[in-house]
């Protein structure tokens, strides 16, 4: 609709007694926008966002044995 709305607006120089085409062709553009921007709204609410698999937390475990050499003098 966007398109024909175009080339009746933009592209013809055909006049018609009691039609403004040039007026159609803006109406067409109009209506496809409006069409499409709410297609578009529509689309985004029905699309549904899975949600990802969240890796478990990383827990470091204390450290139990430490090489520390213990020297009795």
């Amino acid at each position: 609709m966007i398109a024909v709305g175009g080339i009746l607006t933009f592209a013809t120089d055909w006049n018609a007694n009691g039609l403004n085409v040039h007026l159609v062709g803006l109406i067409l553009m109009a209506v496809g926008i409006i069409g499409t921007s709410a297609y578009v709204s529509v689309y985004k609410r029905r699309r549904v966002v899975e949600p990802t698999a969240v890796a478990p937390p990383v827990v470091e475990e204390p450290e139990r044995h430490r090489h520390h050499h213990h020297y009795d003098y």
